[in-house]
């Protein structure tokens, strides 16, 4: 796991570095670079099911489908804009006790920023028959999935499986002052 965090870090880095556009935060380049180097490596099912929590034992084999799909996007976004923000920054992946055999692993990395404090960044993994991927991601000890767990849990609560789903697709539609540009 922690090779693998190290190459995801690595090519994302060297595609910051040697694209202008890129570091300036262009859209459509981040989301190609997000889609390319980072989302392959990402274990979408686990990361939603965690993030749904007990709705998800409620939610018919559709409504998983089209949860995974929502937050795929949502995470997309979330990965593209946070793209530009390590121009001119460093990433150090720090040791971790794997074990083999282990089929969970957290690997830390530290984002090192000129004349800053380094920033902790951990990538809790799975080991699944395609390789290692990640499906959880604690900036400063703040897990994303954690994050929107509470959020979507109230959503359910509220507006069921059928809610969360239109509340996510509303959130990934790109809002009328931002323009449909692709």
């Amino acid at each position: 796991p922690e090779a693998l965090v190290k190459k995801i870090t690595d090519d994302v880095m060297a595609a910051i570095k040697s694209d202008k556009e890129l570091a300036a935060r262009a859209r459509q380049k981040a989301v190609k670079v997000a889609e390319e180097k980072i989302l392959p490596y990402v274990d979408f099912e686990e990361a939603t099911r965690l993030a749904v929590g007990r709705g998800w034992k409620e939610a018919t084999p559709e409504q998983r489908k089209k949860l995974i799909a929502e937050f795929r996007n949502m995470l997309v976004r979330t990965y593209s804009n946070a793209i530009g923000t390590y121009e001119g920054q460093t990433m150090k992946v720090l040791p971790s006790r794997v074990k083999p055999g282990d089929t969970d692993a957290t690997v830390r990395n530290q984002v090192l920023r000129p004349g800053g404090k380094p920033v902790l960044i951990d990538y809790a993994m799975r080991k699944t028959d395609q390789g290692w991927k990640i499906y959880d991601i604690v900036d400063e000890g703040v897990s994303l999935v954690l994050t929107y767990r509470s959020e979507f849990d109230a959503v359910v609560k509220q507006e069921g499986i059928d809610g969360l789903i239109r509340r996510l697709g509303a959130k990934n539609s790109p809002s009328p002052a931002m323009g449909a540009t692709k």
